[in-house]
């Protein structure tokens, strides 16, 4: 009887930690290719521009978000990072 208790338990618990790198290689990919963007941004000299910074502070919660497995904020924030670093680019 113990084990139909605790099988399900168990489950739930792989089940649990399963979903928890659901979005770990996104955020690996976003957070890769927009510091990236943001290197080819302060080279073109667009660092000082209000985008440049704010995406700079994304990424910056983003690699912290990374760290701590949460992967789905990481990628939210590199995604939102990398669009102020497009309009970092065009000038806005």
């Amino acid at each position: 009887m113990k084990a139909w208790i605790s099988l399900p338990l168990i489950v739930l618990m792989l089940a649990g930690c399963a979903a928890k790198t659901a979005y770990r290689d996104s955020c690996a990919n976003q957070l890769d290719a927009a510091w990236k963007e943001l290197d080819l941004a302060k080279a073109e000299g667009f660092s000082g521009t209000v985008s440049y910074s704010k995406a700079l502070s994304l990424l910056t919660a983003a690699k912290t978000q990374q760290q701590f497995e949460g992967f789905q904020g990481c990628t939210e924030k590199a995604d939102k990072a990398r669009f102020y670093i497009r309009e970092s680019r065009a000038g806005r």
